[in-house]
């Protein structure tokens, strides 16, 4: 879709059963910001709202204004805070033609705790995720469903406002939206297709034009539709993944999956894959998040050689994310994966080489991991994991060059504890 004068709007990735749910974005720029629902504050900015690093300037790639949900330092303002406490208001809404299936304190059961457990174990405790429903039936909409016009890529208008404006007009005597720093419309279930037949979970993201409610606007809000239920067995364990997915959004991280799904990121980012098996968020994710001190990257960005310790991005605290910058805009990004955390999928621990775009926008690749054994069909056979990225990992004694910059990242050895030493020469 076509960018307007205010937003920029992107339509959700194509149905597939092995891709993760759709999202659409508004990325802004600009940084006009009221209120707890357009959080403006330094950790809306991720790590780097808390000071600027002299030794890091050279890693603190950016992209051109324009860019929808760039992968640059730091993200923009506009979205949720991503540190610190952070309370989500959950609105479980059905329709008039589409009553609850179930009752409402089940559907908010699917998503919680899960996902607050999640976010607390991603961000080594840095997100203190608080998730509120102070409205506990369903909160039933004016209008049919139907009439909303909902579909896969809906933009924001008319329909969503529509729909926004009367879960305002409804929930409002019971809520204080100025309380809260980002929303969750969990919509009954059977309210549209199943998600194995197209997706409608979506998020709108740093919207400036987003009805207002109690003095503030609605700009941060996702919408979960239907259930990640891909027939495979395991519903009651990973349904869940689809929030943490979409609430990334409202934190200011794009899509990484692309119209041919999970193909550059694969499984080693909930951004690119959130069906099936747990899995974590990349480390240059955490660094943008503020989960990550500026002590904890090193930036080699001069040449020669250097050598550098990478302890398991699983594990909190120690040296986590090592970044080789290539021109203003792009560089690589090196981090330790092992099955520990959120990363139960994980069959081939080690070094992880990913590329990072920040010129790219959401949904079209700004993130592809360099796969160390090209066309070998992967380690795992999990349900809804990228196969053939799953043994990306490089290993003791293995190498990566890239020719084209003059960059060759080395292993040069695993230490005790799941630890590597890993070495850049840059000609």
């Amino acid at each position: 879709m076509q960018p307007t004068s205010r937003r920029r709007i992107r339509g959700p990735r194509r149905t597939a059963v092995l891709a993760s749910l759709a999202v659409l974005t508004l990325a802004v720029t600009t940084s006009a910001s009221t209120g707890g629902l357009m959080a403006d504050s330094p950790t809306a900015a991720g790590a780097m709202g808390r000071g600027r690093n002299a030794a890091l300037s050279p890693c603190m790639i950016n992209g051109v204004i324009g860019v929808q949900m760039s992968e640059g330092m730091p993200t923009a303002t506009g979205y949720a805070r991503s540190t610190g406490t952070v309370r989500a208001l959950n609105l479980m809404v059905d329709f008039p033609d589409v009553p609850g299936e179930g009752s409402a304190a089940d559907r908010l059961a699917e998503f919680f705790p899960q996902t607050r457990d999640w976010f607390r174990t991603s961000s080594y405790g840095r997100l203190d995720y608080r998730p509120e429903a102070p409205i506990r039936h369903w909160l039933r909409m004016p209008k049919r469903f139907t009439d909303y016009g909902i579909q896969r890529g809906a933009p924001f208008d008319p329909g969503y406002r529509r729909l926004v404006d009367d879960i305002v007009a409804v929930a409002d005597p019971d809520v204080d939206f100025r309380a809260y720093d980002l929303v969750n419309v969990l919509i009954t279930p059977n309210a549209g297709p199943s998600a194995l037949d197209t997706v409608l979970s979506v998020t709108f993201a740093g919207n400036h034009d987003a009805p207002v409610a109690d003095g503030v606007p609605i700009a941060n809000a996702s919408f979960v539709y239907s259930r990640q239920d891909d027939g495979s067995g395991t519903y009651d364990e990973t349904g869940y993944r689809v929030l943490p997915h979409e609430n990334g959004h409202v934190f200011g991280l794009p899509d990484l999956y692309t119209q041919e799904g999970g193909g550059a990121v694969g499984h080693w980012d909930i951004m690119s894959e959130d069906w099936g098996a747990n899995n974590d968020l990349l480390g240059w994710h955490k660094w943008k998040l503020g989960w990550l001190d500026n002590t904890q990257i090193s930036c080699a960005s001069t040449r020669g050689t250097s050598e550098h310790l990478l302890t398991p991005l699983s594990r909190a605290g120690g040296p986590k994310l090592l970044f080789i910058p290539l021109t203003k805009t792009t560089g690589y990004a090196v981090e330790v994966r092992t099955q520990a955390g959120n990363d139960e999928a994980v069959c081939k621990p080690g070094v992880l080489v990913y590329r990072v775009d920040a010129d790219i926008d959401t949904g079209h690749g700004p993130i592809t991991v360099v796969d160390s054994t090209p066309r070998s069909g992967g380690c795992t056979r999990r349900p809804n994991v990228h196969a053939e990225l799953s043994d990306a990992t490089y290993g003791a004694d293995s190498t990566f060059t890239d020719a084209k910059s003059g960059v060759r990242i080395t292993v040069a050895g695993a230490e005790r504890g799941g630890d590597y030493r890993v070495r850049v020469t840059r000609s």
